[in-house]
């Protein structure tokens, strides 16, 4: 377990480490995850020493939601007064994002 623990939090280090010292507009975790997955996917490391504690956090995702939904509860009167800007971003993102994905789709096939 703690060789799997090691791993994953040792490429998330690399990613912040990277994204900091280039300063990179993409977060750490995310350089992070990229580095693990090319690191698996060249085999430089073995989907076993991953995969447990890989799934323990798929597994207890929702926790990880308390605090922004804790958040957005403590800004509900700032949210009240600004609804029209966000059901607009909201409903606009959510169309950009399904007509991106469809072309991407298209053009892959």
């Amino acid at each position: 377990m703690y060789k799997g623990l090691a791993i994953i939090f040792g490429f998330y280090f690399l990613g912040e480490i990277t994204s900091m010292l280039l300063d990179l507009s993409v977060p750490g975790n995310v350089l992070g995850m990229i580095f693990l997955t090319i690191a698996l996917l060249g085999g430089a490391i073995n989907i076993d020493d991953v995969e447990r504690e890989a799934e323990f956090f798929v597994d207890n995702i929702s926790i990880m939601f308390i605090p922004p939904g804790v958040g957005v509860m403590l800004y509900f009167g700032l949210m009240k007064t600004e609804i029209v800007s966000i059901i607009t971003a909201l409903i606009l993102s959510f169309v950009i994002t399904l007509i991106f994905t469809a072309k991407l789709v298209e053009v892959l096939r």
